[in-house]
């Protein structure tokens, strides 16, 4: 085993599903365009082919468990690449409002299979080495983002030939599908020695931090959101560019994130709990900057230091509730936590539109006021949460 998790190759195939997990709702883009092709459906029946995915995932990932229980772990996120692929380039050939919005939900659902594994498989393989461990896991936020990228930026150009087009961005689950299959070698059925989400052979359990985990990273993707549903209607009714320059956006927004997720280890080294506080700080100055953005220049800025902030401050998320979980409960923490997420970003336009309509804000400028506040209180409780283990590090 330490041979295998060692190779390049390995690293790369186990990191690779990660690529799908940012991706369904990067078509926002083409969503201008395609309430064009639905004269019928509302806007809000529109921005819901954008999140209805979330609610695909959540049901893959309760289903998930299951599964895996039945036909193992590789079989279970094989048939979810399978998924998302199928069902996620289904909308370039058809033109029916109800089928698409079908399709969309199944995308969700197919991801939603390995959406858990894509973050719990990397403590299965190495959690024995701390450093190495948070090293994957901000390599593993790295591959998400790094999808969400080239879809956005392959969007940029295939919104120009048509929203059928713009779909064509699932086919990149072809050579994650292949690298998978060839290089990831994982039981058929599960062990008790091997496995992190085995039901039937260890009693997974949660606890208060889990809870706390969960909730936070449900604020956190709620009013995250807005950069892919809102941020092109601002590029748009502003005149600052079009539904092509709103991909490109899209496309900085997660780029930005890669070097510092990949560096989150080194971070995480010296920084440690302070890595909490400085990432969703800047999360709410990013979303300051985007409320004040009057041209392409200071978006670009505001994206640099909003994309800087989430990616550090998620994969600190992710390498708590490695700590907190229960033994052997990593992968039910990891569902829960996900399954929270993905409700986070499903009703994010719901909850935040009713928001800002409340305080008179529903303008995108208002939206990007709304969840900067909303952040600057997360960073609130984030320092409030490193002076504590501060002072408690400070005891011992």
């Amino acid at each position: 085993m330490k041979q295998t998790k060692d190779k390049l190759i390995f690293k790369v195939s186990l990191l690779s599903i990660s690529l799908f997990l940012m991706m369904a709702p990067q078509i926002s883009s083409a969503l201008p365009l395609m309430a064009h092709a639905f004269p019928g459906v509302n806007q809000a029946g529109v921005e819901t082919l954008a999140t209805v995915p979330n609610f695909g995932i959540v049901i893959g990932l309760l289903l998930s468990p299951f599964l895996i229980r039945q036909f193992g772990q590789k079989p279970t996120i094989i048939t979810g690449l399978i998924i998302t692929l199928v069902t996620g380039t289904f909308p370039m050939y058809v033109d029916a409002y109800l089928p698409i919005l079908i399709s969309r939900f199944l995308i969700g659902f197919g991801i939603g299979l390995f959406n858990s594994m894509a973050v719990s498989l990397i403590p299965q393989f190495y959690k024995s080495n701390e450093e190495e461990l948070a090293s994957m896991i901000g390599y593993q936020n790295v591959m998400s983002s790094v999808g969400a990228a080239i879809a956005s930026f392959l969007l940029s150009y295939l919104v120009t030939i048509s929203w059928h087009a713009a779909f064509a961005i699932y086919f990149l689950v072809v050579p994650s599908l292949i690298l998978f299959i060839l290089f990831v070698p994982l039981p058929k059925k599960k062990s008790v020695v091997t496995s992190v989400s085995a039901p039937d052979q260890v009693k997974q359990t949660v606890n208060g931090k889990v809870v706390l985990i969960s909730v936070l990273m449900f604020l956190i993707f709620l009013f995250y959101m807005p950069v892919s549903y809102s941020l092109p209607s601002l590029i748009v009714d502003e005149g600052l560019g079009t539904s092509s320059t709103a991909a490109l956006i899209a496309g900085f927004s997660t780029l930005v994130g890669i070097p510092i997720g990949a560096s989150f280890g080194i971070l995480f080294k010296h920084l440690h709990d302070k890595v909490f506080p400085i990432g969703f700080a800047m999360v709410a100055f990013g979303f300051v900057l985007l409320a004040l953005s009057s041209n392409l220049a200071f978006l670009f800025v505001s994206i640099i230091v909003l994309g800087f902030g989430f990616g550090i401050g998620v994969p600190y998320m992710y390498n708590w509730l490695d700590w907190a979980a229960p033994i052997n409960s990593i992968n039910l923490g990891t569902t829960i936590v996900l399954i929270l997420v993905n409700i986070g970003c499903f009703v994010s336009p719901t909850i935040v539109n009713l928001l800002s309509s409340l305080f008179g804000k529903s303008t995108p400028r208002g939206i990007m006021i709304l969840s900067a506040i909303a952040f600057a209180l997360i960073f609130i409780y984030a320092l409030g949460h490193y002076l504590k283990v501060h002072q408690q590090s400070l005891v011992k």
